[in-house]
């Protein structure tokens, strides 16, 4: 449904990280009265993070950095962020430094942070819950727009096109490869992209 509604003309498009976020986008939403507005919430439990007051509200299009890494940049949109502070943690232990980027919406784009994020970053990886068409779809036409696809790589993890049977969210986010282990393993094959590559330019044609 947040994908559909990311196609529409003039729509504010937020989806929460964790709870504390959520009522942050719920007291916000309630002052935007110049277009519709929509936000997504993911099922199950929360985090166990303690709210914020009915009066703290988020700047309409900005997004923010959760820490600071370098080469490679995780972009969550959604409640995938814990998951993707796991997967830096783990791969912290093999050298690798992971920058964290909470997107908070997929409309209005924060279009300055993300510019920042693709030109410091050899390597941009999108997190979202949704389908084609969404998020990632939304970052790749604006990199594209800005020619910054020419000089990096970017990948986009989505939900897989087919039906997943009802289970626990832990069980289908991990079917539907948007886990830490799926968001590490992604990482990891797209440095290894970057080895092949400079191994077949060094490739002699036969």
């Amino acid at each position: 449904y947040i994908t559909f509604l990311s196609t529409l003309p003039n729509f504010v498009v937020m989806a929460a990280s964790d709870e504390s976020e959520l009522v942050k986008m719920i007291n916000t939403s309630v002052d935007i009265n110049d277009r519709p507005s929509a936000f997504r919430y993911a099922r199950g439990n929360g985090l166990g993070i303690t709210l914020p007051d009915i009066s703290e509200k988020i700047e309409v299009g900005k997004g923010r950095i959760i820490q600071e890494g370098k080469k490679i940049a995780l972009i969550n949109f959604g409640a995938r962020l814990n998951e993707c502070k796991i997967a830096a943690q783990n791969l912290e232990k093999k050298g690798l430094s992971i920058t964290i980027v909470d997107a908070r919406f997929c409309k209005p784009l924060d279009e300055n942070l993300m510019w920042q994020v693709a030109r410091n970053h050899e390597i941009l990886i999108s997190i979202e819950e949704g389908s084609i068409g969404g998020f990632g779809s939304h970052l790749s036409k604006f990199l594209s727009d800005k020619s910054l696809l020419e000089k990096i790589k970017f990948r986009s993890m989505i939900l897989p096109d087919l039906f997943i049977d009802q289970d626990t969210p832990e069980k289908m986010y991990e079917k539907a490869g948007l886990d830490s282990l799926s968001i590490a393993n992604k990482i990891q094959e797209t440095l290894n992209s970057n080895i092949v590559l400079a191994k077949n330019k060094n490739k002699i044609p036969s």
